[in-house]
């Protein structure tokens, strides 16, 4: 369970740490929320209807939530016993970057991995 909760860690930061990096390098040259396929990247969410705009700054945050995500997974795969609780810490941190730029895929996702890091921690 360990191993999966930390691939499921490394999806997360990948998937959402990549388009990341291009949602902050296209802001920060042109000011402009990146669309992809027809949707606005990082922006038009929770985080605008409560007057916090989407910036280089905030973008820049969440890759580097992104990079702990990853970071979690891997040390996770290695069986460190430290990353269960990194997992957990930085759970509630990913919850308000994900709900706050209204990335649905995240939550489930964020939900799954603690899930399995508590089954593996059962098993031990």
């Amino acid at each position: 369970m360990r191993m999966a909760a930390g691939l499921v860690s490394i999806f997360l930061g990948v998937g959402f740490g990549l388009p990341g990096v291009a949602g902050a390098r296209h802001f920060a040259r042109t000011g402009d929320v990146w669309t992809f396929l027809g949707f606005p990247t990082y922006g038009d969410g929770p985080f605008e209807h409560l007057g916090i705009p989407t910036s280089t700054a905030l973008l820049v945050a969440f890759v580097a939530v992104c990079v702990a995500e990853v970071a979690v997974g891997v040390l996770l795969v290695m069986g460190r016993p430290l990353a269960r609780t990194l997992g957990f810490g930085l759970l509630p941190i990913e919850l308000v970057f994900w709900v706050g730029f209204a990335l649905p895929v995240g939550p489930p996702l964020g939900l799954l991995r603690t899930i399995l890091l508590v089954i593996s921690m059962r098993a031990r």
